[in-house]
């Protein structure tokens, strides 16, 4: 009795200690190994979202940067005029939530703007052309450029008078041009490389633009003469070397282009014509273009009334005149002579041949047109 009651008594005791030890053991265990798997999701969650906010806000703010100065380098000119013109408008909160952007425009604004054009087209450059001892420009072979050239310009004849041009080489005769030059004939002495090659540089304009004590100064001339210093550039009349160089007559530096004479002042004497030589007749004739719209390039015959067509020759040795042929001044037949220049339009007269044969005619174009 006593083992069996010995036997039952342990047995409850083994039951009690197997009911408790469930819901003890589970309870602390779930608790410490939850807390610790919150502790540490929510910690890991809360890192990297922070760096990803950093790592957006910083890639956004190089973006704005990045086009900021693109738009900045790409129109320097218009964002900095844009902005400035609106920040005039801007509150300063807005102001202050753009500092890309004041910092882009802070770049912009000191890049320098571009200089302006200079309003002739002879040069390129920022020199202003003052100059000293201006007049003592050293004497050098002439330098040719794709329309003019470079180097001495000088002057002959009056600066106080002004005279008029007695027509020079051109063999104009006594005129009315005031505006008057003469062009050179060789770059090394002997070469004949310069523009006047016999005379056609004749009735051609020259925008002529000298370095003085003031700057640049410019006028434009027509070719009469030649130049009879070696070392000529454009060798100037007594008007226009009075504007260049006032008082203080030398040689100074210059630099010319070849332009056309229509609506330049000074530099007429009439009105255009064919002018024939003394000593013409109908066995020989030859003739010029007086008061050209630039340097003439070639004079054509052609008949009115039939299939002729000539174009003439210039003559060798006696400079700006052109060669008639005997046939057409023994003629009372009409021809068109048709007369082309360098720039502009062509100019064509309606004559009878035999006019071409009177010594000294003065064929006005406003006369003999179609």
């Amino acid at each position: 009795m006593k083992k069996a009651a010995l036997f039952l008594c342990l047995c409850s005791i083994f039951a009690a200690c197997s009911g408790d030890s469930p819901s003890g053991t589970e309870s602390p265990a779930s608790s410490t190994a939850e807390a610790p798997a919150v502790e540490s999701s929510s910690s890991n969650a809360a890192k990297p979202d922070s760096t990803t906010k950093q790592e957006e806000s910083t890639s956004s703010s190089k973006e704005k940067s990045s086009s900021s100065a693109k738009s900045s380098s790409s129109e320097p000119e218009h964002s900095a005029a844009t902005e400035s013109s609106d920040s005039s408008h801007d509150s300063p909160a807005s102001s202050s939530s753009e500092p890309v952007s004041q910092s882009s425009t802070g770049s912009s604004s000191s890049e320098q703007p571009p200089a302006p054009k200079s309003s002739s087209s002879l040069s390129t450059s920022t020199d202003d052309g003052k100059c000293t001892n201006c007049d003592s420009y050293t004497a050098a072979d002439p330098e040719l450029t794709d329309n003019g050239g470079k180097g001495s310009v000088t002057t002959y004849g009056s600066i106080t008078e002004k005279e008029t041009s007695l027509g020079g080489a051109c063999n104009y005769g006594q005129t009315n041009i005031q505006y008057y030059a003469a062009i050179h004939v060789n770059v090394s002495p002997g070469d004949n490389k310069g523009p006047w090659q016999g005379g056609a540089a004749c009735g051609g304009c020259v925008h002529v633009k000298a370095k003085t004590p003031d700057g640049w100064k410019e006028v434009t001339v027509r070719i009469t003469d030649r130049c009879p210093d070696a070392n000529c550039g454009v060798d100037l009349g007594g008007a226009p070397a009075s504007d260049i160089m006032g008082i203080t007559v030398g040689r100074y530096y210059g630099e010319w282009e070849f332009v056309s004479c229509e609506g330049v002042d000074g530099v007429w004497g009439d009105s255009t014509s064919l002018w024939v030589k003394e000593g013409a007749s109908k066995f020989w004739s030859i003739v010029q273009v007086r008061n050209p719209k630039d340097m003439v390039k070639s004079i054509t015959i052609t008949g009115v009334d039939t299939d002729y067509s000539h174009e003439l020759e210039m003559v060798v040795g006696t400079e700006n005149f052109w060669t008639v042929p005997p046939e057409i001044l023994q003629t009372d037949k009409r021809y068109r002579v048709t007369v082309k220049y360098r720039t502009g339009e062509d100019d064509e007269w309606n004559i009878k041949g035999s006019e071409l044969a009177e010594e000294q005619a003065n064929l006005y174009l406003h006369e003999h047109r179609n």
